[in-house]
């Protein structure tokens, strides 16, 4: 059963990383909308329809996940990730910032709105196996983070990292298996111990303490690379075992393709 407590608080920090991506673009201008973000071929504008688009798909498979399930079921047996979160971005090539910052407001309080009123316990179908509540909350949290930290290179904005990376960092841990599985490929057996220090000072550890295989550092560190934004080797992430450093290549936090490896940006890594 789902814990209200761990609700709430999914909830509530959802909400503040979108507020906090919110402010990134909220005085943005015409031009700086249309500023290249580090998504090849993607703007800030595109960024943030593409969190607008998500969250109402989200707000879909929670409200009516027949409807989602039909729709996601016109796509076929192998459906084309990448084109299905490309179409509405394109669509929304049309419309000015502002009105694409409306849409993702407008969106993300009807999102709100339908979780309110689910029972804690349903499991809502998504783009992989379908997900307990908590993690489609997290999993739109660590959405929301990993554009956001685009948009905010794109800007060269300031942006500190907040205590809510533990739940990007859960995700990440979490989807292991799913990493593997989005590549054809069984997770090996054994676990990887995984400690990481919060932005606080707190310490965060997954998996069994006396693993072999560890992963070490920071937790910013590792959230870039589970959310495929930046290269193990571009990190100061200690990786102990080849279990974790294969898992570590292939991470990925998020369902769909994984699109592009991100290459290394040290000249050491090349």
């Amino acid at each position: 059963m789902a814990d209200p407590k761990v609700l709430t608080e999914l909830r509530a920090d959802l909400a503040a990383e979108q507020e906090s991506v919110d402010a990134l673009v909220a005085g943005l201008d015409g031009a700086a909308w249309e500023t290249a973000s580090p998504a090849e071929g993607w703007t800030v504008k595109d960024q943030i329809s593409h969190l607008a688009s998500v969250d109402q798909w989200a707000t879909t498979a929670c409200s009516d996940p027949a409807a989602f399930t039909a729709w996601m079921a016109g796509f076929g047996p192998e459906p084309d990730g990448e084109a299905i979160v490309n179409e509405p971005v394109e669509q929304a090539r049309t419309m000015s910032g502002a009105e694409v910052l409306a849409w993702w407001r407008s969106g993300r309080a009807r999102f709100f709105e339908v979780l309110d009123g689910l029972d804690p316990d349903v499991r809502v179908p998504w783009f992989g196996p379908p997900m307990s509540l908590p993690m489609l909350i997290t999993a739109r949290l660590m959405e929301t983070w990993a554009h956001g930290e685009d948009v905010a290179e794109a800007l060269g904005a300031a942006r500190p990292p907040t205590a809510r990376l533990r739940h990007v960092a859960h995700l990440g841990v979490r989807t292991r298996a799913y990493s593997y599985a989005m590549r054809g490929r069984a997770r090996p057996a054994g676990d990887v111990r995984v400690e990481l220090d919060g932005p606080g000072g707190e310490r965060w550890t997954w998996g069994d303490e006396g693993a072999a295989d560890r992963i070490t550092g920071s937790a910013l560190d590792f959230c870039l690379v589970v959310a495929r934004r930046r290269h193990p080797d571009d990190t100061a992430l200690q990786v102990e075992g080849p279990l974790a450093a294969e898992w570590l290549g292939i991470a990925q936090a998020f369902a769909g393709p994984a699109g592009k490896d991100p290459a290394p940006m040290r000249p050491e890594a090349r």
